[in-house]
């Protein structure tokens, strides 16, 4: 069974400016010491997580899409994180999975933020994605959308549930216990990337990224920290496998359809 070497970024954001924030994750992945499988990048990565959708959008084949994919073919990595992206008149805040030149994948975050008026500018999503990827089946998901159980639910035997995130330090209690509960009652790997600093609307940001295993346990080495690092985990399929076959909790697992 293959393992997965998955790195994760948690860092400030230069506020509204796709630019800058580009340039500064350029060169972190310039700096990373080991090959890794995956890279992944906070929510709305190259503006913080803003409703000034009408100037900061981006077109789906935009800047930010080739830059990743100048990264991912730098790296031989795949490369995740959530952009605004502006299609058909609408705005999205949507994740976009790239491979090299040639592999892609989205998906449109499901649960807009009502509290900070999301779902007035960003159009929801409707789709669960799997993502197939070197002997995996990843689940990526973005920030609110943790809270959500049902929406997560392992229904298709993902391996690795993942969230991109910029949720505030405030209620940083709520995401510690969630991430560690969706690992917990899907059997698989839960990881969320979340960014530090402050944003320009002053909402504060602890990071507290992390990654739990099948049962629970958290083996990231660091997460309570307000600073930004980075960190390569080596996810093991091993794991999976064994846990499932041994405890088989997924086959009592409820049957539920979505509305």
């Amino acid at each position: 069974m293959h393992n997965l070497k998955v790195t994760f970024i948690q860092s400030n954001l230069h506020w509204e400016n796709p630019e800058a924030n580009r340039a500064m994750f350029a060169s972190k992945i310039d700096s990373l010491s080991e090959k890794t499988d995956l890279i992944i990048l906070p929510e709305m990565f190259t503006t913080g997580f803003s409703m000034n959708a009408e100037t900061l959008a981006e077109p789906f084949n935009g800047p930010t899409l080739q830059w990743m994919q100048e990264q991912s073919q730098k790296t031989g990595a795949a490369i995740t994180g959530s952009v605004i992206i502006k299609e058909a008149g609408n705005f999205y805040n949507r994740l976009l999975w790239v491979e090299g030149n040639s592999v892609l994948h989205l998906y449109d975050k499901k649960h807009t933020f009502t509290l900070a008026g999301e779902g007035k500018v960003y159009t929801a999503g409707t789709q669960k994605l799997i993502i197939a990827y070197k002997g995996w089946k990843i689940c990526p998901m973005v920030c609110y959308d943790l809270r959500f159980p049902v929406w997560a639910r392992n229904t298709e035997g993902y391996d690795l549930l993942l969230y991109v995130a910029n949720w505030p330090k405030k209620r940083t209690a709520a995401w510690d216990a969630l991430l560690k509960a969706r690992a917990i009652e899907n059997m698989a790997y839960c990881m969320g990337v979340n960014r530090v600093g402050l944003d320009g609307n002053d909402h504060a940001y602890a990071g507290h990224s992390a990654i739990y295993d099948v049962l629970g346990t958290q083996i990231s080495s660091k997460n309570n920290d307000e600073v930004e690092f980075m960190e390569t985990v080596t996810l093991s399929k091993e794991h999976i496998e064994e846990t499932r076959n041994q405890l088989q909790f997924l086959n009592d697992r409820d049957h539920f359809t979505l509305e």
